[in-house]
């Protein structure tokens, strides 16, 4: 279990730490009989549950339960594991659709109308004169009454400090600035608002490495995918070690807080049974199996009461194995388990029974009826009790289902969906099988009347019986069982199929070989993936809106109220990106491509963004954009850049005159033999010079001799 602690503020209420908890959590008692209740509850609701994920593991392990029960003419056991192979392809496509573009799915953007942060903002240094008259103190706030009304206290400088992470880089310019963007070709535009949300998401996805985010994100995809349900937790906030040495090599590690996230097993989880999702769900607890030294461990997390937990060691460990754990350790031999049985409560408590037991309430809290209370308890000893943290309250675990069930907290896995078409295949192979063994050897029919008696009747090659001497007919029938091991394997492939469709993951989609029909072309099985795929975006959404969205806002949240830093503050949204891998990265750069190719013409160019477009082009190929492309003012002086290298070069020194290297022509830079003849008329024609001689000559006689008369 990872060390994750809380950060609390200062006025946050926790149970204080006592030497004598026999004495004096007299009166705080009643809080474990309390949460005690609340587990069993959820533990009974739970075991219809625990039931089907038994006979998930059992499928996927290809394992038979207690409850198959073989006949003695069934020597076969065998156990053909499709859904070991439906499971991990549904779980390779969830990780494939989440990671494509080697960066956690999730982004952060500005809402649509920010507040706090103004979106856009410009000034132009060659403003024309007609345009001058909207100065930037101007009121940002229309007319009255459209709801935009001038805020009270606002002054002159309401503009300047909109400017969020840019106010310190405009400063110079802020009378020149306005809001909205540029009307201009030479406006200068800025947007404090995204620029705000990508540092941001750059943060987040900082602490999301940190965290080990995508490690803890496949193992709930996997039991997302076998169970039907992925829970994530956090984040947390721990004091993480950076391994560090001096000048003269001594061991000086760096400690720099941050947030935390973990995968919970189903297993240990025990949610509110009356709640159908995280939203409804009034508490949660989470069984935690420790050792001696991972107890003693929670005395250097805040807010454990250290004397308390020394007491609970010394009651000995005091761990009971579920009926379950037997299962999924293939049934181990019985033996003592040497851990403590640790429960963590998130939820609400009545304020009323936080006050019966003693915790004092602060002012500000009084006026509610309940709070959220985060709550240990171990060997009936209270290890901690403290008020939630956060702000706002939210219990900090995330369900995602695989296939959303409306009327139960749990979804279903893909391990259920072909629960009984792994039965059938099972059945049938069996029945193959011993037909196989049946009919691959003899029946042998042997008349003892006729042999010689006191004879071995074992048969192998070369054996020879004695007959009795004049006995009639044949003592030894051969008997050929018949073999229907055929059909049995039709049925099989048969239940396979069905399979395939209670699953929605098509044998093709996981390379299955010798497909036919429409799926023997490459048109053919792109639309037949296409088609495969769509059970696969219902799947992402759940991830999308389920697990990734409130885990982002959680980091979202976490950063506001414990980072101070001003240049990620603004009015921002999470969005989870999950589902934007879906469409093949092929298919998306090719689509990308030919948009490219139409915004090019002259007349559609101004209508194009053509840096999104290039960005979202090097995302289709696995490229990080951040790396390859440029935004607006790189790009300006990128190409001041390469006007340099594509500047002619000039001759070299000592190369024979007309000698050009960098001519792509091939002739050296000379002009004999390059380009196309000259016809007359044009510049470079030999006879352009004579022909104007002439008539220049003809024009001038003709001004000399006199008009000729009519001849006499």
């Amino acid at each position: 279990m990872a060390e994750e602690e809380i950060m609390i503020e200062d006025d946050a209420i926790a149970l204080e730490d006592t030497d004598d908890s026999v004495v004096v959590d007299a009166d705080v008692s009643k809080i474990i009989p309390f949460i005690t209740e609340r587990y069993k509850r959820s533990e009974d609701y739970r075991y219809q549950d625990e039931e089907r994920w038994l006979r998930a593991y059992r499928n996927y392990r290809g394992l038979y339960g207690p409850d198959v029960q073989f006949t003695e003419a069934e020597k076969s056991r065998v156990f053909v594991k499709i859904t070991k192979t439906k499971t991990l392809a549904a779980y390779g496509q969830i990780i494939d659709v989440l990671f494509a573009n080697n960066k956690f799915p999730l982004s952060i953007e500005p809402t649509t109308l920010p507040e706090g942060v103004v979106a856009d903002v410009h000034f132009d240094p060659q403003e024309p004169e007609e345009l001058r008259g909207d100065t930037a103190l101007s009121s940002p706030y229309g007319f009255k009454g459209d709801g935009m009304e001038f805020p009270k206290g606002a002054t002159a400088k309401t503009l300047g400090e909109k400017l969020g992470p840019l106010e310190g880089k405009l400063e110079g310019v802020t009378d020149k600035l306005k809001e909205g963007p540029g009307k201009t070709p030479t406006a200068i535009e800025f947007s404090p608002a995204m620029i705000a949300a990508k540092k941001m998401q750059k943060k987040i996805h900082d602490q999301l490495e940190e965290s080990g985010a995508n490690k803890n994100l496949r193992s709930s995809s996997f039991e997302m995918a076998l169970f039907g349900t992925g829970i994530m937790k956090g984040p947390f906030a721990i004091d993480k070690e950076y391994p560090n040495w001096d000048d003269e090599g001594n061991y000086d590690p760096l400690f720099k807080t941050v947030p935390q996230i973990n995968h919970v097993s189903v297993w240990n989880f025990y949610p509110d049974p009356d709640a159908n999702n995280m939203d409804e769900a009034q508490f949660v607890i989470e069984r935690h199996k420790m050792s001696r030294t991972q107890v003693r461990n929670l005395k250097k997390r805040p807010y454990f009461r250290s004397d308390v937990i020394d007491e609970a060691i010394a009651m000995g460990e005091n761990y009971t194995k579920k009926y379950w754990e037997d299962d999924l350790s293939d049934y181990a031999p019985e033996h003592g388990i040497d851990r403590f049985e640790v429960l963590e409560y998130w939820g609400m408590v009545d304020v009323e029974m936080l006050e019966d037991q003693g915790v004092d309430i602060p002012e500000e809290l009084t006026d509610f009826d309940e709070l959220q209370a985060n709550v240990w308890i171990c060997n009936g000893k209270l290890l901690r009790m403290v008020l939630n943290p956060f702000k706002p309250s939210r219990i900090p675990y995330h369900a995602a289902p695989y296939e959303l069930n409306p009327y139960s907290f749990f979804g279903v896995g893909i391990a259920e969906n072909m629960d009984d078409t792994q039965t059938l295949m099972n059945g049938f192979m069996r029945m193959a099988v011993d037909n196989a063994v049946l009919s691959g050897n003899l029946i042998v029919e042997v008349d003892e009347t006729n042999l010689v008696p006191g004879q071995d009747l074992s048969i192998y090659p070369g054996k020879v019986f004695r007959r009795q001497g004049g006995a009639p007919g044949q003592a030894i029938f051969g008997t050929k069982f018949p073999n229907v091991s055929q059909e049995n394997m039709q049925l099989f492939d048969k239940a396979r199929q069905l399979a395939d469709e209670s699953t929605g993951l098509p044998s093709f989609a996981h390379g299955q070989t010798g497909v036919s029909g429409v799926g023997r072309t490459a048109s053919g099985i792109s639309m037949l993936m296409g088609a495969a795929s769509g059970g696969t975006k219902t799947v992402i959404k759940n991830v999308d809106d389920y697990l990734l969205r409130p885990l982002g806002e959680g980091f979202f949240r976490f950063n506001m109220q414990f980072d101070f830093d001003p240049e990620i503050k603004g009015d921002l949204e999470v969005k989870a990106r999950g589902t934007e891998s879906l469409m093949a990265n092929e298919v998306r750069s090719q689509r990308l491509m030919q948009f490219l190719q139409i915004a090019s013409s002259p007349a559609l160019a101004p209508f194009a963004k053509f840096q999104y477009v290039i960005r979202e082009i090097a995302k289709s190929m696995d490229l990080d954009p951040d790396k390859v492309t440029n935004n607006m003012d790189e790009a300006a002086l990128q190409a001041e850049i390469m006007k340099g290298f594509q500047t002619p070069a000039g001759p070299q020194e000592n190369a024979p005159a007309g000698v050009n290297p960098m001519d792509p022509t091939g002739a050296g830079g000379g002009n004999i033999g390059t380009g196309q003849v000259p016809v007359p008329g044009e510049q470079g024609f030999s006879g352009n010079g004579q022909q104007q001689g002439n008539t220049q000559q003809a024009e001038a006689v003709g001004q000399q001799q006199p008009p000729m008369g009519p001849l006499q």
